[in-house]
């Protein structure tokens, strides 16, 4: 039977553009994984490694017009948004290629014999290797940084493991382009192509996981479809480890004292949270928690004015669009749920955005209303109004794992008078990212950032974005009583690569 053709489709309009590829078949995965392991000695150089990632950040630049046009006709994100997400990308590989050049994810290790210690220390050295084939699954609303290029391949590659990537059927034409970018970068290095491979297919993903030579997975998606690949990663003959970002709530909390002394501001700020992308990003704020009374009547009257001034847009694909429409019809039919701003379809193609207003106490406790302690993705939040503090923690004690979580406070409260302290202590068991007067859409790559939460936000304790993503990759190995002449040139005494290591308990940079 032939192949099933992938197609490039518009999702203004619902029509096919061109065929860019067809599915890839089981044979065609164990092609491409098996070119990716023979590929693993090219990336054993730190330097080719570093070169390799800043060339690809050139290249991707010097192709950016073709890459955003493609990119926008595949996705209807938008020029300006597409530009500033593949600047971000770029950024992100050559922040990924000074962490190679410093060495300290290696995390060198070195004690020499100790016998007065209990027990004895023999000679033993610690560093950390590459596990090898990294499977990566795009996600749909980030086609550069969540994708082919993005952070889990760029971490894969800087932990010197070779890349298989799922592309997503939303953006495959631009997926083909990127690859072929990233090859060129990679053959200016001596690096041969099977070290980033491409696949298509919901099939192949399956393939892809289940392969015996991938040591490793990354995935952007939704609950339902990282879960099944978790459990096929973890019911292997050998198991691996599957770092998956599934779904977030991303609740936020605004109390009494912040909505009676910025009310206009904070529910601005909530409605251009919940609004940018198309309510599209994975930190979408998609439960508020404001005050009833007045303070929070004058919040929620500020959301109105500005969602209702917010034009429909269109969502990343038409399945998309329909389970939106779907999820919104089914979250507006329960009782007491009302709709200042009804979300909906703006036109054929387009969805306008809205919010829903509930009773906290509805959410208190298990029931039909549970449906609203769940992502709808696209431009919709819920806001639940609460009539005291036990009613707010009653609510956020139900919900499950965020990749936020945010309180908005008072000028006296951010300066430590009333609930500030208890309430982060509330919220930071939900999420890996808390935040205080700021709204979580908006990821930057950054050392100190965590992009990831209790599952469901992710089925690992690690993070997708910033410096320490690195170490998804990674396996320490420790030698023991090893001749120096036999030792990693990394772990040896005179340290030739002047790495950053702790030598017999001290630090040295």
């Amino acid at each position: 039977m032939a192949a099933a053709p992938v197609w490039s489709v518009d999702p203004r309009t619902g029509k096919q553009r061109e065929q860019v590829a067809v599915e890839a078949t089981a044979q065609e995965v164990d092609a491409a994984v098996r070119a990716a392991y023979a590929a693993r000695g090219s990336l054993a150089d730190r330097t080719v490694r570093a070169a390799f990632l800043r060339g690809a950040a050139d290249q991707l630049e010097a192709a950016k017009n073709q890459l955003v046009e493609v990119a926008d006709a595949e996705t209807a994100l938008g020029p300006v948004r597409l530009n500033g997400e593949l600047a971000r990308t770029c950024y992100q590989l050559r922040a990924f290629a000074d962490i190679v050049d410093e060495g300290a994810f290696l995390d060198v290790v070195i004690n020499h014999p100790d016998d007065t210690a209990t027990p004895p220390i023999p000679d033993l050295r610690r560093y950390k290797v590459p596990l090898g084939v990294v499977a990566v699954y795009s996600a749909s609303n980030f086609p550069f940084a969540f994708s082919v290029p993005g952070g889990d391949t760029a971490s894969a590659l800087a932990a010197g493991c070779p890349v298989v990537v799922k592309a997503h059927p939303d953006h495959p034409g631009l997926s083909e382009l990127v690859a072929k970018v990233l090859r060129r970068a990679a053959a200016e290095q001596g690096i041969p192509d099977g070290v980033l491979g491409l696949v298509h297919g919901f099939e192949a993903g399956v393939e892809l996981v289940k392969h015996p030579l991938v040591s490793a997975a990354g995935f952007t998606g939704s609950v339902r479809g990282g879960r099944a690949l978790f459990d096929a990663a973890a019911s292997r003959p050998v198991p691996i480890p599957f770092h998956g970002e599934l779904g977030s709530l991303n609740p936020v909390v605004i109390t009494e004292a912040a909505a009676a002394e910025r009310a206009e501001a904070i529910g601005t700020g909530l409605a251009g949270s919940m609004t940018l992308g198309v309510g599209q990003f994975c930190v979408k704020p998609g439960l508020v928690l404001v005050p009833a009374g007045s303070a929070g009547d004058g919040l929620v009257k500020s959301l109105t004015d500005a969602v209702s001034d917010t034009d429909s847009g269109v969502l990343l694909d038409h399945r998309m669009r329909d389970n939106f429409l779907a999820g919104v019809t089914e979250r507006t039919q329960l009782p007491d749920v009302d709709s200042p701003v009804t979300p909906g379809a703006g036109s054929e193609h387009t969805v306008s955005p809205g919010f829903l207003t509930v009773p906290a106490e509805k959410l208190a406790s298990e029931g039909a209303y549970d449906l609203l302690l769940e992502e709808c993705f696209g431009p919709v939040t819920v806001v639940a109004r609460y009539d005291d503090d036990a009613q707010a923690n009653a609510v956020l004690s139900r919900l499950p794992g965020n990749l936020t979580a945010t309180v908005h406070l008072s000028a006296g409260e951010a300066a430590g008078e009333g609930r500030g302290a208890e309430i982060l202590a509330e919220l930071t068991p939900l999420a890996g990212r808390v935040l205080v007067n700021a709204w979580p859409t908006g990821v930057a790559v950054a050392a100190a950032q965590h992009h990831g939460g209790p599952y469901p936000a992710t089925t690992s304790t690690s993070t997708s974005v910033g410096g320490t993503a690195i170490e998804r990759w990674l396996r320490p190995v420790a030698y023991q009583n090893t001749p120096e002449a036999l030792l990693p040139l990394e772990l040896r005494d005179d340290n030739p690569l002047g790495l950053p290591r702790r030598y017999d308990g001290h630090l040295e940079r």
